[in-house]
């Protein structure tokens, strides 16, 4: 029996429409309640307070301080090699061997779970290295764990940008790589943007890669080679241990909000290079 294309469409859009209700509706779910249970307990005091007894009493505040040291400094040395990776393979290279076994390679590492990085960081920064659990063993893990999403997404924003622009700057006299710099890459910001927001907010809700690497030191880092605890390892430790539940919904109340601000914050300001740009 042959569905008439009018009824088909009325079909396709309810169907559709469900599917994006459901996961809005399963977002807003998990968001309400973690807010529900994790609100009353966050003030002033818990915000600017370091933790006692194990986190039992006492503030987050240097929980929240590693929690935006690490992925920044992932992001510092992810993003150089993810760019660069990507500007060779979308302007340097032809499509052959070299450089499909590098595009499978980094689909596959981004299919690894995140335990796997941890126990790579372990072994080889913490471990064979000798770095310690420090914020740099776990600023390397972060890194190689979100490489490839920023490879992937500078790639596809590199190849957005139309063949034309990189013609005239030919036309005008310009190297490949003075195109590269000051035409190709400036227009291909928007979405190695994205990429870069995808990986800060993995990196900031990142626990398993974090708690082998960087550690779970309760104290404020002075350095590059202290370790530091992430509000998602607090909480996964303040939840699994059952030291304080209130204080752990508080916690990940917290990081909720944070990562809410700063995927805010990013889209603002990517759509005001956009405007600026468009001017």
């Amino acid at each position: 029996m042959r569905i008439p294309p009018r009824y088909a469409q009325n079909i396709a859009v309810v169907l559709l429409g469900g599917a994006t209700a459901l996961a809005l509706a399963a977002l807003v779910f998990i968001i309400a309640f973690v807010m529900v249970k994790g609100m009353p307990a966050v003030n002033l005091k818990f915000l600017v307070d370091s933790p006692r007894e194990m986190g039992r009493s006492g503030g987050i505040f240097p929980a929240i301080v590693g929690s935006f040291i690490l992925p920044l400094a992932a992001i510092a040395i992810a993003l150089p090699a993810g760019v660069g990776t990507a500007v060779y393979l979308a302007e340097y290279t032809l499509e052959n061997r070299i450089t499909r076994v590098i595009r499978i390679g980094t689909d596959c590492l981004a299919g690894i779970p995140s335990i796997i990085f941890g126990l790579f960081g372990f072994i080889f920064f913490v471990t064979v290295l000798r770095m310690g659990w420090c914020i740099l063993s776990g600023a390397l893990t972060l890194a190689i764990m979100i490489l490839p999403t920023v490879i992937r997404t500078s790639e596809e924003a590199i190849k957005a940008v139309p063949r034309s622009y990189r013609e005239v700057s030919f036309s005008l006299g310009a190297t490949q790589w003075e195109t590269v710099w000051k035409v190709v890459l400036p227009n291909a910001v928007p979405g190695i943007m994205t990429g870069v927001m995808l990986s800060m907010g993995r990196s900031i809700g990142e626990t398993a890669a974090v708690i082998f690497t960087a550690g779970a030191a309760l104290r404020l880092p002075t350095s590059a080679f202290d370790s530091v605890r992430t509000m998602a390892v607090h909480f996964y430790l303040l939840a699994r241990e059952g030291i304080s539940l209130e204080n752990a919904y508080g916690t990940a109340a917290v990081l909720i909000v944070s990562i809410l601000l700063i995927n805010a914050a990013s889209y603002w300001l990517m759509h005001r290079f956009i405007s600026r740009r468009a001017r």
